[in-house]
């Protein structure tokens, strides 16, 4: 078993950026446009704490839901919720612990995350993570898979928080169904409840995310099932327009390579929709279900754009970001007309924070239709 060390996908979901060199497999990532093409009035959203990112937007447009690192006494991320119409914000996370990943939950006052503030060492860690910043020493930013994760919600009515999950081993990353009945969502729990081999224990030492798999539940944490069943990290699961889908991102077993994936709700039918030779991972359908973004350093190293692939994954990407830097967790509006996504190139040096720009969905269908064929695709069963 291949033992590898995966600073690198973690850095990304936290909207951070990693050293790996890009491959060349395919450079069909059309350059015949610019990032005017496909958006206009770009404006920044996000402007306090050390970084923000992974914004969500309510059913109705109207709130996004996001992390940022902003708390004081607390150098980990907690979710916030902003509204888009009056700018105010405000943390709906207890705010100890470290959160990730909020999700709105589609017909109800409820927001889903996930938290280790159960945990009776959240304070303590969050103690001595502020000192070590403090000593002066640095280490590349890389997010943990902290196993005390589980996934929680909190209603907006009643103020209460409900924990859904009870699985020690990093349960994160979840997002709900259109009709709020089911959510789909990573976790690493397999390599906590079984006996490892002598090499599953050094890969666990070394990378937890190698063990980390895409399940479902009820909304309720109810019916918990395992849907993948493959080597390496697969994450970042998010269901398609019409509920019939999930797409996610697939590293491959030494992690240094990811790609797009769908499959249907009990598991079945796995297919490749990018064949990108780089590290393609934040995948988010279009509310149209024609076409699904997602983020890709493609273009070398540290520089991650934003591209857009057809649902079916028969053309080449078309590349929509064209600034240095990193730019990724692409999110649409519940219309479709607005993106958000996460950047650090476009704020001068001050972290990652939330961007939002109008969307030319019209200009994205041309590009996808002119796009040309993809030279490689398949799914589980021929791999």
């Amino acid at each position: 078993m291949a033992i590898r060390c995966r600073i690198v996908a973690v850095l990304i979901i936290m909207g951070c950026v990693l050293s790996v060199p890009a491959t060349t497999r395919s450079d069909q990532a059309t350059t015949a446009y610019n990032e005017a093409d496909f958006l206009s009035r770009v404006r920044r959203l996000t402007f306090e704490g050390a970084r923000a990112g992974e914004g969500y937007f309510s059913p109705g447009g109207t709130q996004l839901v996001f992390q940022s690192e902003r708390e004081p006494g607390n150098p980990f991320y907690q979710i916030y919720m902003l509204d888009l119409e009056t700018g105010d914000s405000r943390r709906i996370s207890p705010g100890h612990g470290k959160t990730t990943c909020g999700f709105f939950q589609p017909g109800t006052s409820k927001i889903q995350f996930s938290s280790t503030h159960h945990d009776p060492q959240s304070e303590q860690l969050q103690t001595e993570e502020i000192s070590f910043r403090e000593s002066g020493q640095e280490r590349r930013y890389a997010w943990d898979y902290d196993p005390e994760m589980e996934i929680y919600t909190f209603d907006q009515e009643t103020t209460e928080f409900s924990r859904l999950t009870q699985a020690f081993g990093y349960d994160a990353e979840g997002s709900y169904s259109p009709d709020g009945n089911w959510i789909t969502f990573t976790s690493m729990r397999d390599a906590y409840n079984r006996e490892l081999s002598e090499d599953e224990r050094k890969q666990l030492e070394v990378d937890p995310s190698y063990f980390a798999e895409i399940y479902i539940m009820k909304s309720d944490g109810t019916q918990q099932q395992r849907l993948t069943e493959v080597n390496g990290y697969d994450g970042g699961p998010f269901f398609s327009p019409n509920g019939t889908k999930i797409v996610w991102r697939r590293f491959d077993e030494q992690g240094l390579l990811a790609d797009v994936w769908t499959m249907n709700l009990d598991g079945t039918d796995q297919r490749q929709i990018t064949d990108f030779g780089s590290m393609s991972w934040a995948p988010y359908f279009h509310p149209s279900g024609e076409y699904i973004f997602f983020a890709s350093n493609k273009l070398g190293f540290t520089n991650f754009e934003v591209f857009i692939v057809d649902s079916a994954g028969e053309k080449e990407p078309v590349r929509i970001t064209y600034t240095d830097g990193f730019d990724g967790l692409p999110v649409p509006s519940p219309d479709g007309t607005i993106l958000s996504w996460t950047s650090d190139g476009r704020t001068g040096g001050e972290g990652s924070q939330i961007f939002l720009a109008d969307w030319n969905h019209e200009q994205a269908i041309a590009a996808l239709k002119d796009a040309p064929l993809k030279s490689v695709s398949g799914n589980l069963d021929d791999q």
